[in-house]
């Protein structure tokens, strides 16, 4: 974030946004970021006053039971999908192998002999 930005959130002038503009600031942030963020961090993007806690809290009831899932891992937040839900994230991978000497000489014969 640069200055110019966190000085127009630090103007007493600007209002400190009710709890649902906060909720979506912190989803829109944890959305868009690779790697978990610490409440700190995400303190730092939000406007002067902020409740980050209450927030992710808030989120966090909202997302409970859903397929993605607002998570803590240590004192970082990050959006997961649902620990029941893994076994619909495997990946599916063909495996080429090649055909033993054998195993070619008798598809070749199994080709030959057919009508």
């Amino acid at each position: 974030m640069n200055e110019t930005t966190r000085d127009f959130y630090a103007d007493p002038a600007f209002a400190v946004p009710d709890l649902a503009e906060q909720e979506r600031m912190v989803e829109a942030i944890l959305f868009a970021c690779r790697e978990p963020m610490t409440g700190r961090e995400i303190a730092e993007r939000l406007p002067a006053g902020s409740d980050v806690g209450e927030a992710l809290t808030a989120l966090r009831a909202r997302y409970a039971g859903r397929g993605v899932q607002l998570v803590r891992t240590g004192d970082a937040w990050a959006f997961r999908t649902a620990a029941d839900l893994g076994f619909l994230m495997t990946r599916e991978a063909v495996e080429t192998r090649k055909l033993s000497r054998a195993a070619i000489e008798t598809l070749a014969i199994v080709a030959y002999h057919q009508p």
